[in-house]
């Protein structure tokens, strides 16, 4: 038997595959009078009032004139949002506790612009736009990532008021978007290569390895690696630095989650790996990753830290 579906369903939808266009027709734009417009009725009728009381023909004229500009502006206000497409965008990812950002496309194919638009994601962080005559905008909307793993955009309300304040005009929308967000990255000392308490190892090929210039000094470096005449220079105001070298030896890593302290929640577990990718990719070196499920051989390179990072976002919690 078919089940009906529900008002919320048919009224809030998105008629597309979830990421193609949609266009704001007349069912899916609610209108009411706004705080303002409230007042404003309210005025009018005392004025009404008085000018039936006093019998002032002007004062009726004035009422008139003023109900019926209201329902001029009511109907520029629905107009401002009619026919508006929306076409949802790729979202980039983003670290735990950062803002994520949905990004929404806004065309108009009228020639009267579309102004003082207001778009926000559970009632946080609302952000404004316009759309000029015939144009396009691009309008990102906020969204607090608290946790790793993948972040559904809910619901999206878009709201007007233009053009005399009287009414607010607004429509739902729902695009299936979602946004990866990655551990937080804890600060921890980068492990040494060729160390075999960290699974990591040197590896050589051939040639004379060149001065490439210098770093700060982590913890985990040894004193003998340390550039003492660069360093004095500084007299002590800067933290000691280490020479680094191109051309010779190459070092690879590989982070493995049994190297992080079992008695730490996952969570903090995962941070600090994802602390430890993210200094060998600044550090230029080749590195690997050793989940219970995944193993990523030792590469380098942004898309290499992308496909780490996202196996550290997705680890089964």
């Amino acid at each position: 038997m078919k089940i009906a579906p529900s008002l919320k369903q048919l009224l809030f939808r998105w008629k597309s595959d979830g990421t193609g266009p949609l266009r704001l027709g007349q069912r899916r734009i609610f209108i009411v009078p706004s705080r303002g417009g409230l007042l404003f009725a309210l005025a009018l009728v005392i004025m009404l009032l008085g000018a039936i009381n006093y019998n002032l023909a002007l004062g009726h004229a004035l009422v008139f004139l003023l109900a019926g500009l209201s329902i001029v502006g009511m109907i520029h206000t629905f107009r401002n949002l009619f026919g508006l497409t929306i076409t949802p965008g790729r979202c980039e990812p983003v670290f735990a506790g950062e803002i994520a950002f949905f990004p929404l496309s806004l065309d108009n194919d009228r020639t009267a612009p579309r102004l003082a638009l207001e778009l926000a994601a559970d009632s946080a962080f609302p952000v404004g736009a316009a759309v000029d005559s015939l144009g396009k905008a691009r309008v990102r909307v906020p969204l607090p990532a608290p946790r790793r793993g993948w972040l559904a955009l809910p619901r999206v309300r878009l709201t007007t008021r233009y053009p005399l304040g009287l009414f607010t005009a607004w429509s739902y929308l729902q695009p299936e978007m979602q946004c990866l967000v990655y551990p937080k990255p804890i600060d921890a000392p980068l492990p040494l290569a060729g160390s075999s308490d960290w699974g990591g190892d040197r590896h050589g090929d051939g040639g004379q390895e060149d001065f490439s210039g210098f770093r700060e000094r982590q913890p985990a470096d040894s004193p003998r690696h340390v550039a003492w005449k660069a360093s004095a220079r500084h007299a002590g105001e800067a933290p000691l630095l280490i020479k680094t070298f191109a051309g010779g030896t190459q070092s690879k890593l590989v982070f493995e989650w049994q190297h992080t302290a079992p008695e730490l929640s996952d969570e903090v577990r995962l941070g600090i790996l994802t602390g430890w990718i993210l200094a060998a990719e600044a550090a230029g070196n080749a590195y690997g990753l050793r989940l219970p499920h995944l193993s990523l051989p030792a590469e380098r390179g942004s898309r290499h830290c992308q496909r780490c990072l996202e196996a550290l976002a997705l680890f089964p919690s």
